[in-house]
């Protein structure tokens, strides 16, 4: 199962900092996270979404040990 961890607003909208999911792809991860979590809807697409540390597209497999870090944009400086 891939490690999935959220942050700022993301973690607030999943109500979790991380979870363990089981979607063959990224697409299928997304998909399946907005339709759990109908508030990840709105943050979602602003998303920075990292595997193992790289920008990818939707059909990358995710993996047993694959880490999808979810990164709204951040403000500051």
């Amino acid at each position: 199962m891939a490690n999935v961890r959220f942050f700022a607003a993301a973690e607030e909208a999943v109500g979790a900092d991380q979870q363990q999911r089981s979607e063959p792809t990224l697409g299928a991860l997304r998909a399946a996270l907005v339709a759990e979590h109908p508030g990840l809807g709105g943050v979602l697409p602003r998303c920075a979404v990292l595997v193992d540390g790289a920008r990818v597209d939707d059909t990358h497999p995710l993996g047993v040990d694959t880490t999808v870090d979810v990164l709204p944009p951040f403000a500051g400086g």
